[in-house]
């Protein structure tokens, strides 16, 4: 079993261009006792000391934007538990459903559902600095894509496969708390066209689509899906060090997919968030 100190040491050698793999080295050599009772968010934590002065351009966090089609798209976003493995999953929908290559891929992951923003509009992920910090902003993880208005039931089908079969929860309960809770953002909300048949899909998996207020609370155990009108809850990027990522559920997803974070940032399509980061 790896030790707090040992944890500590290896913690402490990270600088924030190395985060990802860092994280990963680290996760590796943790027993399985610990992958089951460590939350991300304290693992990502304990680094934050040694990676703080690393801290990138400062720049103000904005809304996604839709990219530009000759079909109607909107911007919508999902949520349920650490948005690593959720954007992993949607980008293989983008791939899958929308026939999309690299370059035309959307998923980020992001946050949303907080009733505020911090200086500047900034939404950011846990720091030490305490900037505008998406947990007591009351902001839930999520992943946000522009996809076509007709293609809402289809993505929405994808995010209710994501849920543990057997549980009907998120699939890493270690993270608790309202930031992983299950949230869904759509244009209108609960008045989107596509929003009877996104509530079919919902009963049909087990769940039930709930208005969300805004800072609403975590949803374990309770089979519900807090709904939001994106005009109202927009959707805020994370960090970069935060996109394509590896996550804990699955086997490291490769160096062709995590260097796709290399790729959006410069195509323009991942944009500095002005929280710590590394670019």
């Amino acid at each position: 079993m790896l030790t707090m100190k040992a944890l500590s040491a290896a913690l402490l050698v990270m600088t924030m261009s190395g985060l990802q793999q860092s994280v990963v080295m680290v996760a590796n050599a943790l027993s399985p006792r610990d992958i089951t009772t460590i939350s991300r968010r304290n693992l990502l934590l304990r680094g934050s000391a040694a990676v703080a002065a690393a801290s990138g351009v400062l720049g103000k966090a904005q809304p996604a934007a839709a990219a530009t089609t000759t079909t109607e798209e909107q911007d919508v976003y999902f949520g349920v538990g650490c948005y690593w493995h959720i954007q992993h999953e949607f980008v293989e929908a983008e791939r899958s459903i929308l026939n999309r290559g690299d370059s035309q891929l959307t998923s980020k992951t992001g946050y949303a559902g907080g009733n505020a923003v911090g200086k500047d509009g900034k939404v950011c992920y846990h720091n030490l600095q305490s900037m505008a910090d998406y947990g007591r902003l009351g902001h839930g993880e999520v992943v946000g894509m522009t996809i076509p208005a007709d293609q809402v039931v289809p993505f929405t089908k994808v995010y209710f496969s994501l849920f543990n079969p057997r549980t009907k929860d998120r699939v890493d309960p270690a993270d608790r708390g309202g930031e992983y809770r299950s949230l869904l953002g759509i244009p209108g909300g609960t008045g989107h066209p596509s929003y009877p048949a996104m509530e079919a899909a919902a009963q049909e998996a087990g769940f039930k689509l709930v208005p969300g207020k805004g800072n609403d609370p975590d949803t374990l155990g309770k089979q519900i899906v807090f709904v939001h009108d994106t005009a109202k809850f927009p959707f805020y990027q994370a960090e970069v060090y935060h996109q394509y990522h590896n996550d804990f559920q699955s086997p490291p997803y490769g160096k062709a997919y995590n260097n796709l974070a290399i790729k959006a940032f410069e195509e323009g399509r991942l944009q500095s968030t002005g929280c710590p980061d590394k670019v």
